[in-house]
């Protein structure tokens, strides 16, 4: 190292600009690092895998715009992989907030599937309530949402005619943030009514329902957006999860190479000043 060069001394915007390039460059053009699969994001897909073409799933939206980075791509995927398998959709949501991030992902996929609202897909919206809601649609779907999202009588929509309680339900997808969420569609709708549940929820929150997947109340579940990024990869589809995951990483491996970078010039620095000392 030259006298006149110091690592210490490097202007720190230009370490702003790597992690920035670090960072956009695999949103733009997605890397596909590999990626090993894990068991409970395994089980999620290959038991959608088994249900027959045809049948009636759900997706429970409990979240809101904060957690989006995390969930939204869950959603998608999920919405993505039914469509796909053509399973038909049912969207039903306890928190405020949710039905309009839904209908973002349903939108466009059921526009690129092919699909039609009311036949292949519907939307119920919000219905308030939480524990008491997911008790009212053990007993009867359509009249604890009597309205879907765009305000049509439920009953009128030929694809809830063939709906009225979970016995109608072949699969839930619980895409969740908080509470009402999980825990409750496990305590009180897979408990009672044996309903085949998968859950995706924030990192932070997966450690919580790691013991429902052993239990067997949960049949698979996507931990943050790592486990939405393996949901991804088993679609092979990489969207914003894989994006995201590519991007992390790519970050990391940055920081660990300014870690070797910091720690080679601060021991050459003190052998020149030792050197300089003597």
């Amino acid at each position: 190292m030259s006298q006149g060069f110091d690592l210490r001394r490097i202007d720190r915007r230009i370490i702003f600009l790597l992690v920035l390039i670090a960072v956009v460059w695999p949103l733009i053009a997605p890397l596909r690092l590999p990626m090993d699969v894990s068991p409970p994001v395994q089980r999620l897909y290959d038991r959608i895998e088994e249900i027959p073409a045809g049948s009636i799933v759900m997706l429970a939206g409990d979240y809101s715009p904060d957690t989006m980075p995390e969930l939204q791509p869950m959603t998608e995927t999920f919405i993505r992989h039914a469509f796909r398998n053509d399973l038909r959709l049912v969207v039903a949501c306890l928190w405020p907030a949710s039905p309009p991030l839904v209908e973002r992902a349903l939108l466009p996929l059921a526009e690129e599937f092919g699909k039609v609202e009311g036949v292949d897909y519907v939307n119920l919206g919000y219905m308030a309530g939480g524990t008491v809601t997911l008790l009212g649609m053990g007993a009867s779907i359509p009249n604890t949402f009597p309205t879907d999202y765009g305000g049509t009588p439920v009953r009128d929509i030929p694809l809830m005619q063939e709906v009225e309680n979970f016995d109608d339900i072949a699969f839930v997808m619980e895409v969740s943030a908080g509470t009402p969420g999980t825990r409750e569609w496990v305590q009180q709708v897979q408990s009672r009514y044996r309903v085949s549940l998968g859950s995706g929820t924030t990192a932070v929150g997966a450690p919580n329902f790691y013991p429902y997947v052993q239990s067997g109340q949960l049949v698979g579940l996507l931990g943050g957006l790592k486990g939405a990024a393996e949901y991804e990869t088993l679609l092979e589809y990489p969207g914003d999860a894989t994006k995201g995951m590519d991007a992390q990483s790519v970050v990391h491996a940055l920081i660990v190479v300014f870690i070797i970078l910091g720690n080679i010039a601060y021991f050459a620095a003190r052998r020149r000043e030792r050197a300089e000392a003597r």
